[in-house]
């Protein structure tokens, strides 16, 4: 019986550690939906064409990768934060480029 509910105690233990690596970026995600709304926003606004809004949401994309990979063994550590932040910030410059060139969508 005690064996039992040390079993059931370790496996409790064991998925609340996966639910909070899962959210262990709190910060990247809120980044990400932020780009993501940018580019809706260069979308709706004719700033961005087909081929500039492809390339910004396959970067978007990439970082996505990214960022699950580091969440994958369940910790994500100093190197692969710092990592994810300086791909955001590319993508960020991306973002800001694309949507300020001469460049616009056809009406």
């Amino acid at each position: 019986m005690l064996k039992l509910r040390t079993l059931a105690a370790a496996a409790l233990a064991l998925a609340a550690a996966g639910a909070f690596a899962a959210a262990d970026t709190p910060g990247v995600d809120q980044r990400q939906a932020n780009q993501e709304k940018r580019i809706d926003q260069g979308i709706a606004s004719g700033q961005l064409n087909k081929r500039e809004t492809h390339r910004l949401e396959r970067e978007q994309h990439v970082v996505d990768h990214a960022e699950n990979k580091a969440k994958a063994d369940g910790t994500v550590t100093r190197a692969e934060r710092r990592r994810l932040h300086k791909m955001q910030n590319h993508a960020s410059r991306d973002i800001r480029r694309q949507k300020h060139d001469a460049q616009t969508a056809k009406p």
